[in-house]
């Protein structure tokens, strides 16, 4: 039986260290098959940090002159920018990090008593036998209320000299400008396609999924750029499906297929309006699409047909218009109606 286990070890230790990658070998070989890969394969290190080389080396140079500044880290969501933090504490504290950072995420409470308290209470405790300073990360700090953020630019003054502050947020006009200029800015862009697909195929041969190369591009083209979005749809494929195509893919994440968008939209610039509107009436019934994501397919493919400039501006108007109206809680039907007139009279601009 021992036996047994330990061929098993070995056998996921190998395929692991063929893996391109830290994170592989460090965690691909641990026991807990039950987490999600986001955790499983997040970053342990700045060098693991995919994409963002010129934030981790400014980071690292703080670090090594110990003149680490409150740090501003804004972004689309699945970057890094938490992995990112959790590898400078790290870096910093070594494996016992958690001992000295606070964590507060969109998740707790965090109103103007979280931060005269909570907050307060860790910033004012010094660290008894290690010198420097704590960590305190304030994640999706966009969600906390003006009056939050009042407190806080107080409290950062108050405590610098023993604490850092991380904020983190996806939006970084909703924080308060005075809490900006305290702090270093750094802007995490969507990761390049090329980053992603290096991830991708390092947990593909890690846990050996069996993913075509068409399955990748449906993977790669969904994320957006979006690292935490690529590997949540690749666990969840890999739990429903053996092998994972396009196909899969598409109805893994409940997105329109494109053939089926293709097929949409050449019916409302050919088809008699009565016959289109039941074919697609039809359709998002039968494949349980909403026009929201109907609207975004329409519009990526709109781009690669061939319209005169002013019928192509008017068409893109009406998207624009019938998607702000869904946001304020149009009627789907009516909209869907609104939509094909707007085809029909483009394809009128297009014959003037």
């Amino acid at each position: 039986m021992d036996s047994d286990n330990e061929m098993d070890v070995d056998a996921v230790t190998s395929s692991a260290s063929k893996g391109k990658g830290k994170a592989v070998e460090i965690y691909a070989c641990s026991d807990s098959d039950t987490l999600p890969w986001v955790e499983k394969y997040r970053p342990a290190t700045l060098n693991d940090v995919v994409s963002h080389k010129d934030i981790t080396t400014t980071i690292e140079r703080f670090i090594e002159k110990n003149r680490l500044p409150h740090l501003l880290f804004y972004g689309p969501p699945g970057t890094g920018k938490t992995s990112t933090i959790l590898a400078v504490a790290r870096r910093i504290y070594g494996a016992e990090y958690k001992k000295q950072i606070l964590e507060l995420n969109a998740s707790d409470d965090r109103g103007i008593d979280v931060v005269r308290e909570q907050i307060k209470q860790f910033a004012e405790t010094r660290t008894l036998f290690s010198k420097g300073y704590k960590l305190i990360i304030l994640d999706e700090a966009d969600m906390m209320t003006q009056a939050a953020q009042a407190a806080l630019r107080r409290v950062i003054e108050q405590y610098t000299k023993n604490v850092r502050f991380c904020i983190i947020c996806n939006y970084v006009n909703k924080i308060a400008p005075a809490i900006q200029s305290r702090c270093t800015r750094f802007r995490f862009s969507p990761l390049p396609i090329v980053e992603v697909e290096k991830r991708v195929d390092t947990v593909v041969q890690a846990e050996r999924v069996k993913l075509t190369p068409d399955g990748k591009q449906a993977l790669l083209k969904l994320s957006k750029g979006d690292m935490r979005r690529a590997l949540n749809v690749l666990q969840a494929c890999h739990a429903a499906y053996d092998t994972i195509g396009e196909t899969e893919v598409y109805n893994c994440t409940g997105s329109p297929h494109p053939s089926d968008i293709e097929t949409i939209v050449n019916s409302m610039l050919s088809d008699e309006f009565t016959t289109s509107i039941q074919m697609m009436t039809a359709l998002k019934t039968e494949r349980g699409l909403a026009l929201q994501d109907l609207l975004v397919g329409a519009h990526e493919y709109v781009e690669t047909i061939d319209f005169k400039p002013h019928a192509r501006v008017y068409l893109l108007d009406f998207i624009a218009t019938i998607e702000h109206r869904l946001s304020t809680g149009a009627n789907e039907k009516i909209q869907l109606s609104a939509l094909l007139g707007a085809f029909k009279n483009t394809v009128e601009l297009q014959s003037k």
